[in-house]
């Protein structure tokens, strides 16, 4: 039996119903039972029991738990966590041991939560279906012939198989609600700069978020409540009040807009547009004011993020160079081609990609052309959705135009994958926070359906609360 949030779950440990060295247990024979779906790239088995074995042991004694004790959760891997290895999905870093804690994770440990292991991603959190990953795809449980969503697709099927309680993800363009989505689960990232980057693997650092997934929306609310705030390590994590996320209520109707255009679009899959459809009514009969506004600048919206992230990816992963830490060719014999041959064989073929484009977009007598003006257009996106938000609290749009496609199906159209994050990357552009929510399954395929809900800057209080109040 498992447990389908913190509540239920430390509520049966409170009663004795279940020991955690039981939860532990019943966990990993789930992994052990699943690795066709190449959730994990490290199973942390021995680690995990010994925890739960502590936490019993001061359970039994009457001494104080943290407050997430006997929560089991997996982290990305592309989250360090000292002593343990973190190699972003690549053959690059795959024998690298962290140093060090990232923050996120250490204010979760220090709470007693339990990490059984580290879960798989597409490389450098590059990809929309964890199909880029060294290790090889991660498959979508309710369908292990198609993608769990991308890049936080082993976090996603770790909750959806029921190998751990909640996940720690990363966010760069949607790679939380995405896959979270595709997985029938809640995705949440907060606004840029809630929740510490400090251990967090680069991808573009302006976009980066930790973010969580969990089959309910309270446990997410505790883990913001717990992970976020300023950190010494990270100035782009400003000294602001953290609310008690966990005890927020949502109070009276709402103003909510959505995009009618999206609807209308004929290339958005018929059940996902239902969904939205749905929802949208849902809501209204419920109370709260449902109006479509305009949003002028989709066509710029997916150009302008892959401009920025890919020249933040050229800079950030210059540092792979073969000579400092990281795969190093063994075939070189001069300084030239260590840095060429080392970056050639270690990374892999969408990571080189985006780093050209990267290198590109920043080079000279280019660099005004697509990176100065991808800038612009992206102060521009940010401003007219925070003016729309501005008169409405939330935004509600769908999470992705297609429901997840078969495993092997877009590898090789680049293109195709990055127009999957056309709705998820407007929240990332902008810094805003925002949340999938699951929506049932198609009634065809049986695949899960949701959508999303996006607040203005520092509004998280209210679009969590807002979600766990009209939760289903």
């Amino acid at each position: 039996m498992f447990y389908p949030s913190i509540a239920t779950t430390q509520s049966a440990l409170d009663a004795g119903e279940v020991t955690t060295v039981q939860l532990v247990e019943r966990y990993l024979a789930s992994i052990g039972d699943q690795r066709y779906l190449n959730i994990y790239v490290e199973v942390f088995a021995d680690e995990a029991l010994d925890r739960a074995r502590e936490q019993d042991g001061r359970r039994r004694a009457g001494a104080k738990l943290g407050r997430l004790a006997g929560i089991v959760l997996s982290i990305k891997d592309v989250i360090c966590y000292a002593g343990h290895g973190v190699s972003a999905g690549s053959a690059m870093l795959e024998d690298f041991v962290s140093p060090y804690t990232a923050t996120a994770l250490q204010r979760l440990l220090d709470e007693d939560a339990i990490v059984i292991g580290r879960t798989n991603c597409d490389e450098f959190a590059m990809g929309s279906g964890n199909e880029n990953s060294h290790y090889g795809p991660t498959r979508n449980a309710a369908d292990p012939a198609r993608v769990p969503g991308g890049s936080s697709g082993g976090a996603a099927v770790s909750v959806q198989a029921n190998t751990c309680l909640m996940a720690v993800g990363s966010s760069t363009g949607g790679s939380v609600r995405q896959p979270a989505s595709f997985c029938g689960l809640y995705g949440f990232k907060p606004t840029y700069g809630r929740i510490s980057r400090y251990g967090l693997i680069a991808y573009g650092s302006s976009f980066d978020q930790i973010g969580l997934l969990a089959r309910d929306p309270t446990d997410i609310a505790l883990g913001l409540e717990l992970m976020a705030g300023a950190d010494n390590f990270d100035a782009t994590a400003p000294n602001r009040p953290v609310p008690l996320y966990s005890k927020a209520t949502s109070e009276g109707p709402k103003r909510i807009a959505y995009f009618a255009d999206i609807l209308k679009n004929e290339k958005v899959d018929g059940v996902i547009r239902q969904t939205t459809e749905s929802a949208l009514k849902e809501l209204r009969d419920a109370g709260h004011t449902v109006e479509p506004v305009t949003f002028d600048y989709f066509d710029y919206v997916v150009p302008t993020y892959y401009v920025l992230t890919t020249a933040e990816a050229s800079s950030n992963l210059s540092r792979y160079d073969g000579m400092r830490y990281g795969y190093r060719s063994a075939e070189a014999e001069t300084l030239e081609e260590t840095y060429k041959q080392s970056r050639s064989e270690g990374f892999g073929t969408e990571v080189q990609r985006r780093i050209l484009l990267g290198t590109f977009v920043l080079s000279s007598g280019y660099y005004d052309a697509f990176y100065g003006k991808a800038q612009r257009a992206r102060r521009v996106i940010q401003e007219q959705l925070r003016g729309i938000l501005a008169d409405y609290d939330f935004i509600l749009m769908p999470v992705s135009p297609s429901q997840p496609w078969p495993v092997g199906e877009q590898i090789d159209d680049p293109v195709a994958n990055y127009l999957a994050d056309i709705y998820t990357v407007l929240a990332n552009l902008a810094g805003l926070p925002a949340i999938a929510i699951p929506a049932g399954n198609d009634p065809e395929d049986h695949l899960p359906v949701g959508y999303q809900l996006m607040a203005d800057l520092w509004q998280e209080e209210e679009l969590l609360s807002f979600v766990c109040r009209t939760k289903k």
